[in-house]
C-alpha cells in the first residue's frame, strides 16, 4: 500500500502547479469567515476563496443561470453555520482547484464537520475532485442516508436519482445520479441503457482492477450527462467513487 502511494505521489509532482500544491493530508488552520457567497464557498477576512471539498451544492442564480431547487436553503444554512465565526480549514492533498479557491473541509469550534452537516441534511450531493479522496467515504455515507429520508434536494425533480433508460438529451449538462445494469463491458467504458459511462484517460490512475465493473452489475454512477459529436449520450466517471455498487 505505501508502495502505491508514493507511486501515486511521483506521477503527479510534474502537474502540482497546475492542479493545486500536492502536500500530506491533514494540514489545518483558522480563518475567520467575511462572507458566504452560495452553499459551498465563502470569503475569509483576509481575502481568500475558500470551497468546501468533496461536496457540491445547488446553483444559485448567475450569469443566463436559472437558480436550482434548494440553493437559498443551501446558501442560508451554510450562512447560519459560519458566517461571523472562525472555522478550521482542514486540506487534503491538492490544496486549490483551477479558481484558486482553497480545497477544505470545514470544521467548527465544537468539532463539527460542516460538509459532512450540508451533506447529511439533503443540500448538498457529493462532488469528488481527485486525488482528494479522504474524507470521501463518510461523505457518501452521509449523502445515501440524506436520499434514503428524501432530504432537501433530494425530494427535488431536478435531482432525482434517475434510471439509465430515463436519460434523455433534454438532460445534457446537469449533474444527475443514474442506476442501471452494466453491458458491453470494455477496460475503461461500459453501457447502462443507452448512457455509455466511460473512464478519461487522465483518471484511470486512481482505478484499480478491482473497482472495474462486469457485465451485468447494478450501479449507481455520478457524473455530468454529455453528448457525442455524433449524438451519443456519456457521462464521463473521474473516480471510482463515482460508482457504487447496488
Amino acid at each position: 500500500m505505501k508502495l502505491i502511494f508514493a507511486w501515486i505521489a511521483l506521477f503527479l509532482l510534474p502537474a502540482a502547479s497546475g492542479a493545486g500544491t500536492l502536500s500530506v493530508v491533514g494540514q489545518a488552520r483558522w480563518v475567520h469567515v467575511a462572507q458566504v457567497f452560495d452553499g459551498d464557498t465563502f470569503r475569509s477576512d483576509s481575502g481568500e476563496r475558500v470551497r468546501l471539498l468533496g461536496i457540491n451544492t445547488p446553483e444559485v442564480a448567475h450569469h443566463n443561470q436559472r437558480e436550482q431547487a434548494y440553493a437559498k436553503e443551501a446558501k442560508r444554512r451554510l450562512v447560519q453555520l459560519i458566517q461571523g465565526k472562525s472555522v478550521q480549514l482542514r486540506l487534503d492533498k491538492y490544496h486549490k482547484d483551477i479558481y484558486r479557491r482553497t480545497l477544505a473541509q470545514i470544521y467548527l469550534r465544537d468539532g463539527q464537520w460542516v460538509n459532512q452537516i450540508m451533506v447529511r441534511e439533503g443540500l448538498a450531493h457529493v462532488y469528488t475532485f481527485a486525488p482528494n479522496f479522504y474524507w470521501t467515504r463518510a461523505l457518501l455515507k452521509a449523502e445515501a442516508q440524506a436520499r434514503n429520508a428524501m432530504l432537501g434536494l433530494w425530494k427535488s425533480r431536478r435531482f432525482r436519482v434517475l434510471d439509465a433508460a430515463a436519460v434523455t438529451p433534454r438532460l445534457v449538462g446537469q449533474f444527475h445520479l443514474v442506476r442501471g445494469y452494466v453491458s458491453g463491458h470494455q477496460p475503461w467504458r461500459f453501457k447502462m441503457g443507452k448512457l455509455t459511462i466511460s473512464v478519461p484517460r487522465k483518471s484511470r490512475q486512481w482505478f484499480g482492477v478491482a473497482d472495474r465493473p462486469h457485465n451485468g452489475q447494478r450501479l449507481l454512477v455520478r457524473g455530468v450527462i454529455r453528448s457525442s459529436i455524433t449524438g451519443h449520450l456519456y457521462l464521463a466517471v473521474h473516480s471510482p467513487y463515482d460508482m457504487e455498487s447496488l
